[in-house]
């Protein structure tokens, strides 16, 4: 178990972010794909805490859902994850069966009002 705390800020323009809570300046690693990304940057941000930006490389992003993972370097515990959904979605993408569901829940709760009212 890592002593490092991470919470996620986001990605704005191909920069994803996330602060850091840790006694000493973290060492992460961020994987895709088993490969370790460069350019991750940790730089201080007030006592105890870190600001992580990560710099998203072109070409790891394709059709579908890429995840990176953020990694304590000496301990190779997990401190977290992204994802990046991108391009075609496949069909069997859970997302989509529940955005699927949704729609025909939808559709079922309207015919039912429409019954129940009567009109």
């Amino acid at each position: 178990m890592s002593d490092i705390q991470m919470t996620p800020i986001g990605l704005q323009a191909g920069m994803w972010c996330a602060r850091l809570v840790a006694v000493a300046e973290p060492q992460v690693d961020v994987t895709h794909d088993g490969a370790v990304l460069q350019g991750a940057k940790v730089q201080a941000d007030g006592e105890g805490a870190w600001l992580m930006r990560v710099p998203v490389p072109q070409d790891t992003l394709s059709d579908g859902l890429q995840t990176y993972l953020v990694t304590d370097r000496d301990t190779g515990a997990k401190l977290g994850h992204f994802t990046i959904l991108a391009g075609e979605i496949p069909a069997d993408d859970l997302r989509a069966e529940v955005a699927l569901l949704r729609a025909e829940l939808d559709l079922l709760k309207k015919a039912f009002r429409r019954l129940a009212g009567g009109s």
